[in-house]
């Protein structure tokens, strides 16, 4: 008989957020997020003590799924950022850092939950609106008939991914490749609603990036099986008798590609028991061999192409695997920018810019906030400052050696100088452009520091449209990503800044 040990209490802990270990812990995992973010990012090397599989990364899908945390704060917080990771794929590393920053300056101001939570949301319903809007200022619309929008969208989420170790020529190249790819999935007699047909990443290791390639249809990798020219003792019979008659039996496809056949030919999977139906037959316009590097194919070319694949290379398997996870994330947000036909200004732009707005409407417009909540106007203006500090914050992030950041007094965006500048310069001499691309330094600007106290001014609203078609190399985010990673980080830090107790299980 087993011995019986009492029961453990509960252990309850009140006011988390006051415990010194647990603000220790966010600053670290806001360290950790923070120094991933953007074109310079750091890379993690994440493995577990036991040795084995090495992950070198700085993509929050893989960094978060690799770390382990055992307080429920960070797991409420990490699991908020895994959620949206999961139906977005991107713009996750945004949503951490920007969820830690204010619970990090919202605990300094000293107000209590229930009124930093009623001011949180409506600065976030402020945002919202304003990036909703067609006056809003970082907004670009997508024009489908021409690829200079979509090529910048998807060549600024490689550039984001340090670990793909990409020079500029090849991330050109896998740029086109995947816009080629997403454009295969649309069917050519679209209407109204739109079915996207699927895109199949094929690996092909050890080759040059700039081999990759994009076919129509189904790339299916040959077997050694059925490589060789005579295999007497390997072939089955029912394999024999189906070659005698001309057919070719392709084994151990996976089910991965399931869908993708059944996309491609119109066939149904067939049950182990039972009849077959004359609908689980499929067809296709032709069939063929093809060799790619070291490795044969089957080559299924469908009747309509709306099923592709992307022979994707690299040097070796970490870059790879990085470069495959990139590429998925840039098809699912093309497939995203279809549903919101819009992008957002990248590199830090978007959250000065909104920084500014936000800034500006509470200190000089007031009436733009509801004041049936129960607040005053100095408790609005210290979460408002506590609130666009955060999104600057957010946006100094994207500078990790030692620059300073500026932000100008027009348009409010964000410009990155070099360390060890002179201290007394002219600006336009030192700066080239925002970090979107979108404007340039010899416009007649003012800048100042952007974590300096300046007076709120209102930022330029409506792109001129003169000013998006000249600039051909912007950086840009996810429109419908970043949205709902705003509203993720602000509802998360809520949700931990409202934790009045944690009650653990320690049986």
């Amino acid at each position: 008989m087993s011995r019986l040990e009492a029961k453990k209490p509960s252990l309850c802990k009140s006011e988390p957020l006051t415990s010194e270990r647990v603000r220790a812990t966010l600053s670290v995992l806001k360290g950790i997020v923070t120094s991933c973010y953007g074109p310079s990012g750091r890379l993690k090397q994440l493995h577990n003590g036991r040795g084995g599989y090495v992950c070198t990364t700085s993509q929050s899908s893989a960094l978060l799924a690799n770390l382990s945390v055992t307080h429920p704060i960070l797991k409420i917080l990490m699991t908020s950022v895994q959620n949206h990771v999961s139906c977005f794929s991107d713009c996750g590393l945004f949503t951490a850092i920007l969820c830690c920053n204010l619970i990090e300056n919202v605990q300094r101001t000293g107000l209590i939950p229930t009124t930093v939570i009623k001011l949180n949301r409506h600065l976030l319903s402020l945002c919202t609106s304003y990036l909703k809007s067609q006056v809003c200022g970082c907004r670009i619309p997508v024009d489908f008939s021409s690829t200079q929008i979509l090529l910048c969208l998807v060549r600024s989420i490689l550039t984001s991914k340090p670990a793909c170790m990409l020079t500029r020529k090849e991330i050109d190249h896998i740029s086109t490749m995947i816009l080629r790819a997403f454009l295969l999935t649309i069917p050519e007699n679209a209407e109204n609603h739109i079915t996207l047909g699927k895109s199949i990443i094929v690996p092909l290791k050890g080759q040059r990036v700039i081999d990759s390639t994009v076919l129509p249809g189904i790339l299916i990798e040959m077997s050694e099986v059925q490589l060789m020219k005579i295999q007497p003792i390997k072939k089955s019979d029912s394999l024999k008798f189906l070659s005698m008659h001309h057919v070719i039996a392709i084994e151990r496809v996976g089910v991965a590609l399931m869908e993708p056949l059944s996309k491609a030919t119109g066939t149904q999977p067939i049950g182990s028991l039972g009849s077959i139906s004359p609908s689980s037959y499929g067809s296709v316009k032709d069939l063929c061999t093809a060799k790619f590097g070291f490795k044969h194919f089957f080559h299924l070319i469908p009747n309509e192409a709306t099923v592709c694949s992307l022979l994707l290379c690299n040097r070796n398997d970490t870059a790879w695997e990085e470069l495959k996870l990139t590429c998925q994330t840039a098809l699912h947000v093309l497939q995203l920018t279809i549903k919101e036909t819009c992008v957002l200004l990248g590199g830090g732009c978007t959250e000065t810019h909104l920084a500014a707005y936000v800034r500006h409407k509470t200190f000089n417009e007031p009436q733009s906030i509801p004041k049936d909540d129960g607040y005053t106007q100095t408790e609005l203006r210290l979460i408002t400052e506590a609130f666009c500090s955060a999104l600057e914050s957010l946006a100094g992030s994207l500078e990790h050696d030692g620059g300073e950041i500026l932000t100008d007094m027009k348009y409010g965006h964000f410009w990155s100088v070099q360390a060890d500048s002179p201290s007394v310069i002219n600006w336009p001499d030192l700066l080239s452009r925002c970090g979107c691309g979108l404007y340039n330094s010899q416009e007649e600007l003012n800048w100042s520091f952007l974590r300096s106290t300046r007076h709120p001014f209102a930022p330029q609203t409506c792109l001129p449209h003169e000013a998006v078609g000249s600039a051909n190399n912007l950086t840009l985010d996810c429109f419908t990503a970043k949205l709902s990673g705003l509203q993720v980080a602000v509802e998360t830090a809520n949700l931990i800044l409202d934790l009045s107790y944690v009650i653990e299980d320690k049986n």
